[in-house]
């Protein structure tokens, strides 16, 4: 009979014994203080940049419905966030792991590269990982405001898009949807429409999949259509008739004026006009595994809900 090793087992068995019972009584002390574990990306909170506009808000809804915290970054929001003053850009980005970023008016105009060069280092150098980043197909500006959030080192994915279906019921051509009458200096040009439902759906997998970083997802609406056709899919979702009528660039630039709009928007219908963007591209198929909501869909929608009643 050995002794010796039965009292040496016995003193191991004491000491793992106590151990067991120190990390109980630390894990209940832990929870009593209130005390937790480090976060993980998935409990940071994601900074939506844009959060009130057309896809911020749909982005912000998306991860809100799926349990994931999310911060508003404008400037009612809390804590304000205002491209024109960086000296806001700290707090809205404390405790935050991944931005949606968005830049108003336009990632062509002129300063929006500094800005959000400027804002991606910062976002970097305060913890941010993942940057999902709006951009607009076939605008060189767009492509310098990508270039320089790459260069922060951020996991990036870049979406860019064509024209928004949601224009005509949550932007500028909304009153002249209302009116009867869309004047614009885009003659025949045609555009395929996205809706911003499905920006904001791949924007979300991009924000919470790994699969997505390092990707650029060009998105649009499954087919093309001139600003008559969009007309007729407005008059058959409204029940009244809604025209397009082409108008001169002038004209268009004094409607901007009185608006209290950018002139640089000009630029947004050469994007239209010189068919650069005439032609149908696959990334939300690309990204969600589906094809993109048609413009008659998207029209449909916002009359029954009421977007244009007068």
């Amino acid at each position: 009979m050995n002794t010796g090793n039965s009292h040496h087992d016995a003193a191991i068995q004491h000491l793992r014994d106590a151990t067991t019972q120190h990390l109980r009584d630390a894990t209940t002390q832990d929870l009593r203080d209130g005390a937790t574990r480090p976060p993980t990306d998935a409990d940071r909170t994601t900074l939506v940049v844009g959060g009130t506009g057309k896809t911020g808000r749909r982005v912000a809804e998306r991860l809100t419905a799926r349990g994931l915290p999310v911060r508003i970054g404008s400037r009612s929001g809390r804590p304000p966030f205002v491209w024109e003053s960086p000296r806001t850009w700290d707090a809205a980005l404390d405790g935050v792991g991944a931005v949606y970023l968005t830049y108003y008016p336009d990632l062509g105009f002129p300063g929006a590269a500094e800005a959000v060069g400027a804002f991606a280092r910062t976002a970097l150098a305060r913890g941010v990982r993942r940057v999902v980043l709006l951009s607009g197909r076939g605008e060189e500006g767009a492509r310098h405001s990508e270039d320089k959030v790459r260069e922060s080192g951020a996991e990036l994915t870049v979406i860019r898009a064509s024209w928004f279906a949601q224009n005509f019921d949550e932007g500028f051509f909304a009153e002249a949807v209302r009116s009867g009458e869309i004047a614009l200096p885009a003659g025949d040009a045609v555009e395929p429409f996205v809706d911003a439902d499905d920006i904001a759906d791949v924007a979300v997998a991009a924000l919470t999949d790994d699969r997505h970083i390092g990707r650029t997802y060009e998105v649009s609406g499954p087919r093309l259509l001139a600003l008559a056709d969009a007309a007729m899919e407005l008059t058959r979702a409204t029940g009244r008739e809604i025209r397009y009528v082409p108008v001169t660039m002038d004209a268009f630039r004094t409607a901007l004026t009185e608006a209290g709009l950018p002139l640089d928007f000009t630029d947004l219908i050469e994007l239209l006009t010189d068919g650069r963007n005439a032609h149908l591209t696959h990334g939300v198929q690309e990204a969600l595994g589906r094809p993109p909501r048609d413009f008659a869909d998207y029209a449909r929608d916002a009359a029954a809900r009421g977007a244009w009643k007068r």
